[in-house]
């Protein structure tokens, strides 16, 4: 059953189209993923489908009698009501039911409205959405039915306007990034409950776990057209690969054949017999296919760091409180060369604080913070960037700096650090007042790199970013030489980039995980789960038990990179041997393909062989 049919949309702002005559449709069941890169039309095809927004061209068809729900990014909410006030600011006839009831009950001596209430409480079948409301209410943390709106803050509003949509049921839910202020245990709790409801999702979100184990079907707008694909994430990272190397394919053709067409097009006198102007038309066409080859973002850095010297930073038995909540309580850690420490832990736990007083900003109440002559810190906050008016792109990067040294005495210059994070030339004098929420970020964080720091610290540094800019980001960090630690509630970012953890506890106690984000999640879920030690209190460390099992701390990181590697590669082989498997090799490409599968099998080879090594160092 169709619910809503997108119908040869298209979409201009002054010379910049931002796409054009596109179409798809949303079916019953569906739970459909919208990825775009920033600022290139994911919001505006939002609102065009909410109504928000008038297409320039074609029209949004919307099935009779669709109940249709929308979680923006900006909660739409009364300021004086009460969490319980809203939720039940509804034509929800069965919230109306629960109202009554929840009323009566506050009146116990009013017998005959109570019964009428407990009736009708019978007719409706209520008591079973009560309890599954109240549970929603439950788990997103919003407990305290008489707290007002306007005292809530702005993830607690964001909650609020989410449980109100899940508890009214649409038929059809629209969502724009629906993860961003939850913490990882209520994404994962969103998660199983949108895996096992049948309920129609669209959405733009850039959380791949999420993506991966929600989405049955993702629609990719890419300049300016539509790519669908059956199927999660994976599928589509698969089938996009695919889809990009054929493209390519075409281009090469299309570009040999460009050059003898050219070649013609020179030799042509000006007049034209009617054949010629057809194959001069046909020129154009091939010109405009092999000049569209994509150009793909791969930061590859060889950054020339400053030193870092023996003292990294130093935190002695640090403690902090609000009030009557304990943040740090006598917390001390040795920072090493190279640490990349992912920060995890529930709202309010005090994550970000402590980044604070990691950078000085703010003051612990006890203890101190020791950072060596030689580091410079690159800190990227939630608040982003405030620009003046009428600044351009290119201009607030270089307030920052004009370039990065790179080894060898190169370079890379302002204009190139941004051509990298996806800001062409064009896009580089564009006022910054006309950038998306997502750009912001995007430019935000190149003001942090360009000043060329060998310790950074990244606070939420993947909110409201595409997921094309999070593969440039995580290709540019995997390169980067110093000093890591990240708060992020990604949790394929903070696999990709973390090697341990600094897990969150509240009331002060914060544990040191070996391991990414995973690694955790199967540990916290396994059948009895040890006692973690608490870093703040307990001298053996994950690090130091290293040691006395055989390997360095080095050599932890190294074993955990190389099982990662060894599974990458593993997958690679089976992928180039099942292709030959099934005979969908191509035969000019057999010898490429095959010589593919001997590199790759010697790196399995020699990554097999270091990992022996190191196994029997600690046995």
């Amino acid at each position: 059953m169709n619910y809503l049919s997108v119908e040869n949309i298209s979409k201009s702002f002054g010379e910049r189209v931002l796409f054009d005559n596109i179409s798809f449709g949303i079916n019953k069941d569906q739970k459909i993923a919208f990825i775009a890169k920033n600022g290139s039309g994911k919001t505006t095809v939002m609102n065009i489908i909410n109504g928000f927004d008038e297409p320039d061209t074609g029209q949004v068809v919307i099935r009779k009698n669709i109940r249709m729900a929308f979680l923006s990014q900006k909660p739409n909410l009364q300021d004086e009501l009460t969490i319980e006030e809203s939720i039940f600011a509804s034509d929800n006839e069965t919230l109306k039911v629960i109202e009554q009831y929840e009323k009566a009950l506050q009146n116990p001596e009013n017998e005959e409205a109570y019964q009428k209430a407990f009736d009708l409480m019978d007719q409706h079948n209520a008591w079973d959405f009560e309890t599954q409301f109240k549970q929603i209410l439950f788990k997103l943390k919003l407990e305290d039915f008489k707290l007002k709106v306007k005292s809530l803050s702005g993830g607690q509003k964001k909650r609020l306007s989410l449980a109100i949509i899940l508890i009214n049921r649409p038929d059809l839910l629209i969502l724009d990034e629906p993860t961003n202020h939850l913490d990882l245990e209520m994404i994962e709790w969103l998660e199983d409950y949108f895996a096992k409801e049948n309920i129609t999702l669209f959405m733009v979100t850039h959380d791949r776990f999420f993506l991966e184990r929600v989405c049955n079907e993702i629609i990719e707008l890419d300049n300016g057209k539509l790519y669908q694909y059956k199927g999660n994430y994976s599928y589509y990272l698969q089938k996009k690969e695919e889809r990009i190397a054929s493209e390519n394919a075409s281009i090469d053709k299309a570009q040999n054949l460009f050059v003898k067409e050219l070649a013609w097009m020179r030799r042509q006198p000006k007049a034209r017999t009617t054949k010629s102007k057809s194959r001069q038309d046909d020129f154009y066409k091939i010109k405009a296919v092999a000049e569209s080859r994509r150009k793909e973002n791969v930061v590859e850095l060889e950054i020339n760091m400053e030193r870092m010297g023996s003292k990294i930073i130093e935190l002695h038995k640090l403690y902090k409180k609000f009030k009557d909540r304990v943040i740090l309580d006598n917390f001390s850690y040795d920072f090493q060369r190279g640490e990349r420490i992912g920060i995890i832990g529930k709202n309010g736990t005090g994550k970000s604080t402590f980044l604070n007083i990691l950078t000085k900003t703010i003051l612990p109440d006890a203890g101190k913070v020791v950072i060596g002559d030689t580091i410079k810190v690159g800190y990227y906050t939630q608040s982003g960037i405030n620009p003046k008016p009428g600044q351009k792109v290119i201009d607030i990067i270089k307030e920052y700096g004009e370039y990065i040294p790179l080894t060898k005495g190169k370079i890379i210059s302002a204009s190139q650090l941004l051509e990298r994070f996806l800001f062409d030339a064009k896009k580089q004098y564009d006022f910054v007042e006309k950038l998306s929420g997502g750009e912001l970020k995007r430019l935000y964080l190149c003001t942090v790199l360009i000043q060329n720091p060998n310790f950074l610290i990244l606070d939420e540094p993947t909110n409201d970013l595409d997921i094309v800019t999070l593969n440039v980001l995580e290709s540019f960090l995997l390169d980067f030489p110093g000093c890591l630690l990240v708060v992020s509630h990604d949790r394929y970012f903070m696999d990709k980039i973390v090697d341990h953890l600094f897990v969150f506890r509240g009331e002060g106690v914060i544990e040191d995980f070996p391991g990414n984000y995973s690694d955790f999640r199967a540990y916290e879920d396994s059948a009895e789960p040890k006692n973690l030690s608490n870093v703040s209190t307990e001298k053996t460390n994950w690090k130091e038990k290293q040691v006395k099992e055989g390997l360095t701390f080095n050599e932890q990181k190294e074993f955990q990179k190389i099982e990662r590697e060894i599974k990458d590669l593993e997958f690679e082989k089976k992928q180039i041997e099942q292709l030959f498997a099934d005979g969908k090799v191509a035969d000019d490409a057999i010898e490429k393909k095959a010589n593919e599968l001997q590199v790759i099998i010697k790196k399995l080879e020699e990554k097999e062989e270091r990992w022996f090594e190191l196994s029997s160092k600690m046995e």
